[in-house]
């Protein structure tokens, strides 16, 4: 049975986040993102992924509403749309969580 959930706590946001980190090169985009503002060809080179697979990424981020888009011309510069989010994702970079004894990490190793 699930329990109340507090009114302030937006259920919906705390899903895109964690469709957004559920996803390894998404995890690498949004960390390069911490840096400040990029273009897919960049974060593409930097990442060494496909210019479409980036761009696949970051459509899906930005239809999460993590990431904000502005037209540069013939280029699209992203960056990170909120700084509660910047701060957020500094501090879930800083965590240090034990693994139980025996259980397999997220390489597969025990």
């Amino acid at each position: 049975m699930v329990t109340a959930v507090r009114r302030d706590v937006r259920l919906d946001m705390l899903g895109r986040v964690g469709t957004a980190l559920a996803d390894e090169v998404r995890r690498h985009i949004l960390v390069r993102l911490l840096d400040g503002p990029s273009y897919p060809a960049d974060l593409a080179d930097e990442l060494g992924e496909s210019r479409a697979n980036v761009s696949n990424h970051l459509s899906c981020l930005r239809g999460c509403g993590l990431v904000h888009a502005t037209r540069e011309g013939r280029q699209i510069r992203y960056e990170i749309a909120d700084r509660k989010l910047v701060r957020a994702l500094r501090l879930l970079c800083e965590l240090e969580l034990a693994v139980e004894p025996g259980h397999p990490d997220l390489d597969g190793r025990q």
